[in-house]
């Protein structure tokens, strides 16, 4: 088997698939990526068992066909240091000794048997289809993903919860402090379906979709997806378990609330934070008429900050407290300029919510309170 092949090509594509691989594999084979030779078409996979990127590129000069596994490092440390120009790869279909040619050197080391690789997972017949907008897609996971959790004893946690309705689709993501709900009106199913697709698929996809200019389709069943884009195939299996019933979290009656420009508010948490207790990040909001006072304080070190920010605020005065790391992430992950706070007391859940949604998006951010001393 041989054929001739871009390098930079070539390297992109083993880059973008590669992050599937994990460092520690229970099969060894699992370290390698899979190579399929099929007229003048090379396909490229790589996998954990859980999770299968495919993606394929067209070779010159090919001869042959077949399929062999290659040590990852073995292929994509060397591409990293060459200059873009052709490479030929020549394969003893015997041995599956392997020699790379290219303008001033060769490697050459040994494949192995394609044949040992794992096969994806296929979809039962009650496999449900779903196509979207790739931009639509990205913006889900993208808002959602930063506050799912790592938590071992709730697996349920570790993704991102998918609810498809006929009116619209949700993307949900928590750890058990602060939640996101975001709504498209864009995307409608045909039935109701849900599933909690893990955090590494997610990134994954978060990585590709920026460059997709087509609709992305999704068919999965009860425990596995098949999501395939223009370039990229991805098989995943999904998280099992029930997701908790979030809506019950969120507090419905929020008569004090504050509209404020969220840079403004953003940048004086980073500031007042600093000076905060580093065990909780316990910062401080004094809401009165039209004004904020954010402070923190480390009564160890004896170090404390204090800064007041104009706003509109309807509602009684009050003192409520968060952790400060956990309100940045939020604001930072909220696209408006201008954001809306809404509380009932300081020991239920405050809302940060853009002043103005995007056509067809609803986005809620939730965060919970932390216990003030005073």
């Amino acid at each position: 088997m041989k054929f001739s092949i871009s390098s930079t090509a070539l390297f992109s594509h083993l880059q973008a698939i590669s992050k599937v691989i994990n460092s520690k594999n229970t099969l060894p084979i699992l370290d390698c990526f899979l190579l399929q030779l099929d007229g003048t078409t090379l396909s490229i996979t790589a996998s954990d068992v859980d999770t299968r990127m495919e993606t394929s590129i067209t070779v010159n000069e090919a001869e042959g066909s077949g399929k062999f596994a290659v040590n990852a490092k073995n292929l994509l440390d060397p591409l990293k240091e060459l200059p873009e120009q052709p490479l030929v790869f020549d394969v003893n279909d015997e041995n599956l000794e392997i020699f790379i040619y290219y303008h001033n050197g060769k490697y050459n080391f040994i494949g192995q048997n394609g044949d040992d690789y794992p096969q994806p997972k296929e979809l039962n017949d009650t496999a449900v289809g779903l196509s979207i907008e790739p931009h639509v897609l990205f913006d889900g996971i993208n808002r959602t993903l930063f506050a799912s959790a790592d938590d071992e004893l709730r697996p349920v946690m570790n993704g991102v919860f998918f609810h498809i309705s006929p009116d619209d689709l949700t993307f949900v993501a928590s750890d058990g402090h602060k939640l996101v709900r975001y709504k498209t009106l864009a995307v409608k199913g045909v039935e109701r379906a849900a599933f909690i697709l893990p955090k590494k698929p997610a990134n994954l996809l978060r990585a590709l979709l920026p460059k997709e200019s087509e609709t992305v389709e999704i068919k999965f069943d009860e425990n596995n997806a098949h999501i395939k884009m223009s370039g990229y195939i991805m098989t995943c299996r999904f998280i099992e378990g029930r997701y908790p019933n979030y809506n019950s979290v969120i507090p419905q009656s929020n008569p004090n609330k504050v509209t404020l420009d969220r840079q403004s508010f953003l940048n004086a948490i980073k500031r007042v934070s600093v000076f905060s207790n580093q065990a909780s990040n316990l910062i401080k909001l004094q809401l009165s008429d039209n004004t904020i006072v954010v402070s923190a304080q480390d009564i160890d070190f004896s170090t404390a900050a204090e800064e007041t920010i104009s706003c509109e605020y309807a509602g009684t005065t009050m003192n409520i407290g968060f952790k400060s790391s956990f309100l940045i992430e939020i604001l930072n992950n909220i696209p408006s300029s201008e954001i809306s706070l809404e509380m009932s007391d300081p020991s239920r859940a405050g809302l940060v919510l853009p002043l103005e949604n995007a056509e067809n998006e609803d986005l809620l951010m939730l965060l919970m309170p932390m216990m003030l001393n005073d």
